[in-house]
């Protein structure tokens, strides 16, 4: 039986959207999650360990925020001629900083993310990246404001349909000075930005290889979390093998002195995993982007109806994944 193929029973379910919310930086963490869903350490290991092998978690590990440890990052958007497209996305690829590569159903066809070091510059990559591809066009767009990131896939049908505040991981509320990292620091968080071993004391090896103990790496998460720089430790699915097999990028024509009531009340929505305000251009008049998960494109589009009647109707695009090519 195939990853993309399998169902899940409830308990599948319930492990896949707990650990996408918070899994356990603990001696022993698959005890901890293991009562928490009233399960035995053992059962928690095998159901973990199949559900990687199935392809259905991409990976288990820390999440940092790259705009807190230095790095520039945008999102662009490419008018690549349709014959081309898949040329010009191999050629996006090879960057090592393009971390998201997508083919949407739009004039502006090749969407991907790209991160640089402090002392490259982003407008030129991504100006070389325009040449080497042969792009009709490209538009950079980076973030003026984060609303909310964070994929929290509810594969139980029982969260409810509206985070609180508490819930979204906001960059605003992290946005104070913080003290350069050092190169313990940067050890530490090579190491934990990999995946998970599914062992009993997983940390242990780690701490092993960070030449730390466990105390000490459980403590410099806490702290770095607090200084946000980690936003959490958590699992990240493979969306289609998870079940959710339609993902759509909406952005949204709402007028500047309207972009952050509304993108506050956006991000609220479970199902929108990224909201974020960019900058507008003739050609995009688009400030306010919303990404949307849900297992049809129908019930994606029952989303956006749903913000429509919470937030008013704006003029907006529903920009469809139908390719993923870097991820």
């Amino acid at each position: 039986m195939t990853a993309t193929t399998q169902t899940f029973d409830d308990l599948d379910k319930a492990l896949l959207t707990e650990i996408q919310k918070r899994f356990p930086v603990d001696h022993r963490p698959f005890l901890a999650l293991g009562e928490k869903l009233g399960i035995s350490e053992q059962v928690c290991v095998e159901r973990i360990a199949r559900l990687k092998a199935d392809q259905v978690i991409r990976q288990l590990s820390a999440i940092f925020d790259t705009r807190a440890l230095g790095y520039q990052s945008t999102l662009a958007a490419m008018k690549v001629d349709s014959a081309r497209v898949d040329e010009a996305a191999e050629v996006i690829n090879a960057h090592p900083g393009v971390s998201h590569n997508y083919k949407r159903n739009d004039p502006f066809n090749v969407w991907f993310t790209v991160a640089v070091p402090p002392s490259d510059s982003l407008e030129q990559v991504v100006q070389i990246l325009h040449t080497l591809a042969k792009a009709e066009e490209t538009i950079i767009l980076p973030t003026l404001r984060l609303y909310k990131i964070g994929v929290k896939l509810d594969l139980t049908g029982q969260e409810a349909p509206l985070e609180s505040p508490e819930e979204i991981y906001n960059e605003q509320r992290r946005m104070s000075a913080k003290p350069p990292l050092t190169e313990q620091d940067i050890t530490f968080i090579r190491v934990m930005q990999e995946d998970l071993p599914v062992l009993e004391l997983p940390f242990a090896v780690w701490a092993e290889q960070a030449e730390t103990t466990e105390e000490e790496l459980f403590a410099w998460a806490r702290k770095m979390e607090h200084l946000g720089y980690l936003r959490r430790f958590a699992a990240i699915l493979h969306h289609r093998n998870a079940g959710f097999k339609a993902n759509a990028m909406v952005v949204w024509q709402v007028p500047q002195e309207q972009v952050d009531a509304c993108g506050e009340e956006m991000a609220r929505f479970r199902e929108v995993s990224h909201c974020y305000r960019r900058p507008v251009y003739p050609n995009w008049p688009y400030p306010l982007f919303t990404m949307i998960h849900a297992e049809t494109h129908s019930a994606c589009m029952d989303v956006v109806r749903r913000i429509e009647e919470r937030i008013g109707q704006f003029p907006h695009k529903s920009l469809f994944s139908t390719k993923e090519y870097k991820k």
